[in-house]
C-alpha cells in the first residue's frame, strides 16, 4: 500500500540507525534526502515529493553494495514510486532456469508502460556475482588457503604416524617381557591403544580448544563465522585413525617377536 501510494515513509539499515541514532528511536523521526529530485529523465519522482521529510518506519539489516571490503555506509530506502531513476534493475526471483523468464517478464513490463524498454544485458544472479574481479580474487584466495590447511593436515598426519610409531616400537622390549610373563595379546594391544588414547587424545583436545578459541577472532578477520563443526569432526576422525594405525603396525609386529629376541632388543 505505501508503495502504491507513493507514501513519504523511509526504512533505514542498521548503520545509519546507530549513526544518527544512538539512543535507538529511529523509528518515528523523519528525515530529508537532498538528492531527490525531479530532473527527467534521469530522476522522476511523485508530485509534492521534492525536499519533503520521510517518516522512518523501520530498520533493516546492513547488506554490502559497494563491494566486499569497503565499508558499510548508512542507507535509506523509499518506495520505488516515490522516486525513479534511469536504469532501475528489477531483480526476479523463480523456482526455474531465471533466464527462461526474460520473454514473461518483458510482457509484464510492456504492461505496465508500453514505451518501457528491458535492457538486452540480462544475466542470472549466480553468473553475474562470479564474473565479478572481487569474486575470482576472493575464490583465488579460498583455494590458496585450502590447499595451505590440506598441506598442513598431511604433515600433522605423517608426524603424528611417525611419533606414535616410533613410541611403540621403542616399547618392544616391554611388549616381549610381558609375553614371556604369560600376558594375553589382547591385553598388551589394550595398553598400547590406551596410551596413545590419552597422549594423542590430549593433543588432539588441545587443538579444539584452540581452534574454538580462536574462532572470534578468525571471524572477525574473514568476516564470518569460522566453526564448521564438520570440519573437525573430519579432522578429528583422520587424526584419531592415523593414530590408530601407527600404534597397531608396530604393536602387532612386536607381538609377533620372539620374547626371547624382544628381551635382547635395544
Amino acid at each position: 500500500m505505501e508503495n502504491h501510494n507513493a507514501a513519504h515513509l523511509a526504512v533505514i539499515n542498521q548503520t545509519m540507525a546507530r549513526l544518527y541514532f544512538p539512543d535507538g528511536d529511529a523509528i518515528g523521526h523523519s528525515l530529508k534526502v537532498p538528492e531527490m529530485k525531479d530532473e527527467p529523465p534521469y530522476t522522476t519522482i511523485a508530485p509534492g515529493s521534492d525536499n519533503a521529510w520521510m517518516q522512518i518506519v523501520g530498520i533493516v539489516a546492513d547488506k554490502r553494495d559497494d563491494g566486499l571490503r569497503n565499508p558499510i555506509l548508512p542507507e535509506a530506502f523509499l518506495p520505488y514510486t516515490l522516486s525513479m531513476r534511469v536504469w532501475t534493475q528489477i531483480l526476479v526471483r523463480s523456482d526455474m532456469p531465471p533466464l527462461s523468464l526474460l520473454h514473461a517478464v518483458g510482457v509484464q513490463v510492456n504492461s505496465v508502460d508500453s514505451d518501457q524498454q528491458v535492457d538486452g544485458g540480462v544475466q542470472d544472479l549466480e553468473h553475474w556475482i562470479t564474473s565479478q574481479q572481487e569474486y575470482q580474487q576472493g575464490q583465488l584466495v579460498t583455494w590458496l588457503f585450502g590447499a595451505f590447511a590440506v598441506l598442513a593436515l598431511a604433515l600433522a598426519a605423517v608426524g603424528l604416524y611417525s611419533v606414535v610409531s616410533y613410541s611403540v616400537a621403542q616399547r618392544t622390549n616391554e611388549f616381549g617381557i610381558r609375553v614371556a610373563l604369560g600376558a594375553q595379546r589382547a591385553h598388551v594391544l589394550r595398553i598400547v591403544f590406551a596410551s596413545t588414547v590419552v597422549s594423542v587424545g590430549g593433543g588432539i583436545a588441545a587443538g579444539i580448544g584452540l581452534t574454538l578459541a580462536l574462532n572470534r577472532l578468525l571471524a572477525r578477520w574473514a568476516e564470518g563465522s569460522s566453526r564448521d563443526p564438520l570440519v573437525l569432526l573430519a579432522v578429528t576422525f583422520l587424526l584419531c585413525l592415523v593414530a590408530a594405525i601407527a600404534c597397531s603396525g608396530p604393536a602387532r609386529r612386536a607381538l609377533n617377536v620372539d620374547p626371547m629376541t624382544a628381551l635382547r632388543y635395544e
